[in-house]
Formats: C-alpha cells, structure tokens, sequence
C-alpha cells in the first residue's frame, strides 16, 4: 500500500482573525489617506482663494491712495485752525524716506518674523489657538505686519474665527501681489496710531510737531509701541504709558539685534517733547452745531475737505471767559454772539464740553421770563403805540391771573418807555390783554422762536421755553432795523487742495416789522440798558438789550446788542433748580459786558436809529407839517368821517361833512355821497372798530379786535379789575 507521508499538503487559507491587520494600523492608515485627501482639497481650495484674492486685490497706487475715513479741518475766520476732525493723513513716505529705525522699530515690537513668512506666522498662529483653547477668547494676537495690512484696509476688528481666516487668505495674497518692502511702506502709511492719526508722519506730527523723516531713536520707539493700544499709549493722552512702553520696543530691539545695548541706554524717553494739543473745549460747542449742516449744503463725499467758518477765536475766548467768570457756582451758562449778517462769532454751550458736551445754547428750552417782553411790546408799537404814550402801572386781573411787579410795588402812569425799562409786568400783561395774546404769539414766531407758544395771560412774562440762539436771532433782526437774520456758521467748504464745494451767499432778509416799530423797540431797549433793570451791561457805548429772571431765580438772561454785535447769555441749572441770586441783571448781565468790551473794541461808536417814523394814519395833528392854504386843513370825527371845520352851517356852529351834511353825519341808509362812490368802510366796521358793538362772542377770552386809531386819537390801555395782592408765579425783570 503506497504511503502518502511524503505527499505535500496544500496551504491553508489564512482565517479572517487570523488575517485582519490590527485596529490602531487600521485607523492611522484610513487617517493618513483621509488627512491626506482633505489636506489637499484644502491646498487647493486655500491656492484657489488666494489666487482670486490677488486677482481682484487693487494695484498699490490704488492701495496708497484709499483712506479709512473723511478727514475734517475746521478753520476759524482768520483761516486758523480750529480742530481736526476723522483720520488725519500725514505725507506719504516712500521706503525710503522711512527712517531705517523707524522701520525696525516698528517690526521687531509688532512682527519680528517678518523677513521670512509667507504672510502669517505658525509659531505665533499656534501659540494664539492655544491661549484661545485654554481661556475661551483670545487674548493675544498673531496677526503678522501683513495680516494687519489687510485687516486694516479691508476688514474690520470683529475676534472671530471667520474674520481671521479671510484676514488670513488677504494676507497671503498680499505677499503673492506685493513685494515686503511695499507692504511695509503701506503699512507705516495707513497703520492707526491714535488722535485720528494714520501713518507715521501724522503721528510725528500730532506727537512731535515734525515729520516722520527725522525721527529719533526715541520717538521711533514711542510711535511703533502705540499700535498695541493707541488709546492707553499715546503721549497726548498718557506721557508716563507712552514712555513705559517705549521702553519695552526698545528691550525688543535689542533682543533682535538692530540696536546695540548700549545704544539703547543712551535714549532717554522722557527728553522727547510733547506737543500739547489745542485746548478745544468751548470750541467743540460751536462745531458740534456747524458740522451736521454739511449733509445738507453738500454732496455726499469721503474726501478729506476743510470747512471755513464764521467762529472768531479771540471772541470764542472771550466769550468763554465771560461765562466761566460770571457763572454762579453749581449752575450751567450759554451764550451766542452774532454778527449783523448771521455770522455766529462765538458760541459757549457749558462750562465744561469734557464732562457735558450737551449744547445749552442751541439745544435747551429755558424760559425767557421778562425777556420775552421783547415780543409783548413790538406787538403794541405795531398796533399804534409809541414809547412816550401813557400807561397805567397797578394790580390787574385777566382770567383769573394777577401778574406782580418784582419789587411788589406799582408806579401808578407812567410811559411805555418807563414800563419796559424797569420791567413792569403789570403794564406788559395789560399791553397783551389789548392786542390780544395770539399777536404776541404770531410776533415771536415772525421772529424766529421756533419752540411751541402757549397763548394764555401768563405767556407775556415768558413762560414758553426757548432755546438761546432762537432769541439771540429775534434781538439781532431788531438791530437789523426790523429785518430778518439766519445765524450761519459755514462760510466755506474746500477740499484739501483748494477746490471750492461750497460757499455761502448772503440772503436779504426779510421785512418783519415797519421800521418806525423797530426804531420804537430800539428806544425801549436803549433805556432799559441805560436806566433800567439792564444797567450792568452798560460798556461806554449804545447798547440796547433786555433782562430775564424767572420765577425762583431758575434762570437768567440777558440779550442786547451794540455796533451791529447781538449776543444773547444764560445761566441757570440744568436741572432746573432755583440759583439764590440769580438774574438777568447781574450775572448774565455782567457776563455781556465783559463779552461785548472785547467784541466791539475795534468797531467804530454806532448811533441807534430810534427816530420814529410814524405813518400817517399814527401821526397827531401838532406833528403834521400844514402845506398850502390853511384853510385846508380838515380832521376826522370820532366815527372815522371826514370833517372841514371852515365849512360849518349857520353860524358856524355845526360842522359840515364832504358831502354836505351838517350835524353828526350820515346814519345808516344816509346816501353815497354825489360822486356816488361807495363808503370806504361797513358801518358793521365801524361799529365794531369804535366800541359801538360787543366784541365778536367767538373770540377767545383775552382777545381783541384792535382797530386803526383816528388820528388824534390815543386809544387809553383798558382799566381791568383791581384785585388785592397775591403772589404770581412768573416774575421778570
């Protein structure tokens, strides 16, 4: 039997345990093919967005001339400057006019590794993913010199993960597109160093007064170590934080080798001078107003533009001084100054624009108290008074509302004139009562109050809330002879090479009132400074104005005007709280005169024009110039008709008429006269116009239909009901 021990056996087939590669080879094998795969994918997805990013990325002249903002230079009336306002450029420094230490500087503190990357630096990448890691945000930067370049022209400060990667992609684009010199130029050139300077030389220049070509070792080291926090390390803002951190780019730059230790320990930070930065307090007031008109007397742009302006800085400072010496303690001041075309020469919202920058002289509504009295009496020179006609001053009632005199005491008849200049209320309120508080009402708003008026009694103490360039603005139209007055503070808008943008014209105003009513208010106004509760704001020469204090002293006023300047001051609190003391004929008063003393010294002595030049329908017999024959001078009865006392009937002791009647005239249903023209006026007119008939019953209480006064007649003010003293709650003087 044959043996079958030498025959081979066929080879098992290994088992599937048998067989199987371990786990872990398994798993690092399928991460190394999927790593790899994704790896590049994204290789190619990453060459892909760079690629197109540097396809669409600008050229460099482009890149040079793109700006992060508009840049503002507020120039005063002489042409100097006020405040700069936005990003302020300075020159643009080519690589090579760059100090080398200036470059060093700034990339051994900010990029040390910036020869060598390609864009963004691992090590400082990794290192800021760890902290992130760790602490939940960043708290330190990797960005590279280049990755700052394109976060500053490109994209915002937003810390999040899509921000860095775009920053990232626009970084190593940059460096594909841009050699490292020309990335450095831009970045020296349009890096933000604080003070709204971008660029080394408008940092030199806000910092240092020079430009960035002669920097110093020192300087150079203040200016690289602003970036890190512009706002904590600026000198202007911080000297002892500027130089601690200068001291920490200078240990930089010796540890990288561009400057010697030696060298180091021979800069002394704090030699450097500091330029100190134009006071700017009060002036921030007037800009703050001026600026917000450029969106609407310009197209919209983002080129850097000068804006020419009416502000004059020697009154603005003046002006300030006034207030700051004046003020009560505790309390606020205000104050606008007007030229005799508009023109706001000076502008004081506060005491203090650091800690308030709220604008008191063009944003609150205060009330005027007596100030307001401005309007009571236009109205009553518009209706036929004049300042040498009679009027009662003694305890009134209207609508249940006693007005009292500040000192509680009445004159008893006196002249307008006497009653403005001390302030009578008693005769104001009866003086409104008369023309009816609707025409006072109708007067201020013809003279530019542009806040809401109420129209009971009380409003003729000033008890509607104004705003302190609305009422400067009425004074001014008064001393422009009764004609409207704009306020304007822009004269011109350039651009920084001299193109004109705009310019302002001059508009003739308006006619608001008869010049003789402007003529009369001026005389009033003359006397209240002269005589009157205004007597502190006298300052050698015309000035013609009025006081106002409000009920417990809250607030005071004082307006007027003198050689074609009108300035308007208030003072009182912001919270409304009665000021012991206060009123408008002292401090604000006094704040005027010191204001007014510096504003008009170099303008000739002006004469007011108070000379009334009443109409004809005004004017009284003894005032009329007789021309002719005497024997035609004729008259009119007290019912409007015509009279010719020489053609009197039988004996001469009855009047005739025109149309030959003799007696009291024609009744109703008389004829026309022979020529058979019509009457020029209803008898209902009449009747109503001379008292015949009851006041229309739709009128509202405290109105009246004021009527032409016949010539030779004064109309007497109203006798109202005396009633026994009580306190009143607006007061005015």
């Amino acid at each position: 039997m044959a043996s079958n021990s030498g025959r081979r056996r066929p080879p098992e087939s290994p088992s599937p345990e048998t067989g199987r590669k371990p786990l872990w080879r398994r798993v690092l094998r399928g991460l190394t093919i999927w790593g790899f795969a994704f790896a590049l994918l994204g290789a190619i997805f990453l060459g892909s967005a760079v690629f197109f990013t540097m396809r669409q990325l600008p050229d460099y002249g482009s890149l040079k001339s793109s700006q992060n903002g508009q840049m503002i230079v507020v120039r005063a009336r002489d042409g100097t400057e006020l405040v700069s306002l936005g990003p302020s450029y300075g020159k643009w420094l080519d690589y090579g006019q760059i100090p080398t230490v200036m470059k060093d500087a700034m990339v051994s503190v900010e990029d040390r590794r910036f020869r060598s990357h390609i864009g963004i630096d691992p090590v400082g990448l990794a290192r800021a993913i760890m902290v992130r890691a760790e602490s939940g945000r960043f708290k330190e930067g990797a960005s590279t010199i280049t990755q700052q370049l394109a976060r500053n022209i490109f994209l915002n400060n937003a810390k999040t993960f899509g921000r860095k990667g775009r920053e990232m992609i626009l970084a190593l684009a940059l460096e594909r597109k841009f050699t490292k010199d020309q990335i450095l130029e831009l970045y020296l050139n349009k890096v933000y160093f604080g003070g709204g300077a971008y660029g080394i030389d408008a940092a030199s220049r806000k910092f240092f007064g020079h430009p960035a070509t002669t920097l110093s070792t020192a300087e150079a080291a203040i200016i690289a170590g602003l970036v890190k926090a512009p706002s904590n390390y600026a000198p202007t803002a911080d000297v002892d934080a500027a130089i601690a951190r200068g001291k920490v780019v200078l240990s930089v730059m010796v540890d990288n080798g561009v400057i010697s230790p030696g060298e180091a320990s021979q800069v002394d930070l704090a030699d450097v001078s500091i330029v100190k930065e134009k006071a700017q307090n009060s002036v921030r007031y007037f800009t703050d107003w001026a600026l917000p008109q450029l969106d609407l007397l310009l197209p919209e742009t983002n080129e850097p533009i000068e804006v020419w302006t009416t502000l004059d800085p020697s009154l603005q400072k003046a002006a300030t001084a006034a207030v700051d010496n004046n003020v009560p303690a505790g309390t606020q001041g205000a104050l606008v100054s007007m030229d005799r075309d508009g023109a706001v020469l000076a502008m004081v919202g506060g005491t203090d624009y650091v800690n308030s920058n709220y604008n008191r002289a063009t944003s609150a509504v205060r009330q005027p108290g007596s100030a307001w009295k401005l309007f009571v009496y236009l109205a009553a020179l518009e209706a036929g008074y004049t300042p040498d006609d009679r009027v009662v001053d003694e305890p009134v009632t209207i609508d249940g509302w006693s007005p009292q005199n500040s000192g509680r005491s009445y004159a008893g008849e006196i002249d307008v004139r006497t009653a403005f200049a001390y302030s009578k209320n008693t005769v104001a309120a009866q003086l409104g009562n008369e023309v009816g508080f609707g025409t006072v009402a109708s007067m201020a708003r013809r003279f530019g109050i542009t806040t809401p008026i109420n129209t009971k009694p009380a409003m003729v103490l000033g008890t509607s809330e104004v705003r302190v360039i609305d009422m400067t603005r009425a004074f001014a139209a008064v001393s422009a002879g009764g004609t409207s007055v704009e306020p304007y503070g822009i004269v011109k808008v350039t651009t920084t090479s001299g193109e004109l943008l705009y310019q302002h014209k001059s508009v003739q105003g308006q006619v608001l009132v008869p010049h003789y009513v402007a003529a009369g208010i001026t005389d009033l106004l003359q006397s209240a400074v002269a005589t009157g509760t205004g007597r502190a704001a006298q300052i050698g020469r015309p000035v013609a104005g009025k006081t106002g204090t409000t009920s417990s002293n809250k607030d005071g006023w004082f307006l007027g005007f003198s050689s074609g300047v009108t300035t308007g001051v208030w003072m009182g609190r912001d919270d409304a709280r009665a000021v012991g003391g206060l009123s408008g004929g002292h401090a604000p008063a006094r704040a005027f005169a010191d204001y007014m003393k510096v504003a008009v010294a170099r303008r000739p002595v002006e004469e007011f024009d108070t000379k009334l030049q009443l109409p004809e329908w005004q004017l009284e017999p003894d005032d009329e110039h007789l021309q002719g024959n005497p024997d035609d001078y004729y008259y009119t009865d007290e019912n409007g008709n015509l009279v010719r006392p020489q053609t009197g009937g039988p004996g001469g002791a009855d009047p005739r008429y025109d149309d030959g009647s003799v007696g009291p005239g024609p009744g109703p249903g008389a004829p026309p006269p022979e020529d058979g023209a019509p009457p020029a006026a209803a008898d209902d007119f009449l009747d109503r116009a001379t008292g015949r008939r009851a006041p229309d019953p739709g009128l509202r209480p405290g109105q009246s239909v004021v009527a032409p006064r016949p010539v030779g007649v004064r109309t007497p003010v109203p006798t109202l009901t005396p009633v026994p003293t009580v306190p009143a709650t607006p007061r005015g003087n």
